[in-house]
C-alpha cells in the first residue's frame, strides 16, 4: 500500500498549494478553512499509512 500512501501525500500537498493561492487572492476565508482540513487529513492519512510507521 505504498502507492496509496504516496498519492495521500502528494494530494495533501496540491490541497497546500492551493490554500497558499487562495490566501494570496483574498479568497472566503471558510474555503481556505475547508481546504485547510482536507489537506491535513490527506497527509496525516498518507503518514499513517506507510509501512514505516506500522
Amino acid at each position: 500500500m505504498n502507492g496509496l500512501s504516496t498519492i495521500l501525500i502528494l494530494v495533501g500537498l496540491f490541497l497546500l498549494g492551493g490554500i497558499y493561492s487562495f490566501v494570496k487572492q483574498q479568497m472566503p476565508k471558510g474555503l481556505i478553512v475547508l481546504l485547510s482540513i482536507g489537506a491535513a487529513m490527506c497527509l496525516s492519512a498518507g503518514v499513517l499509512r506507510l509501512d514505516v510507521w506500522s
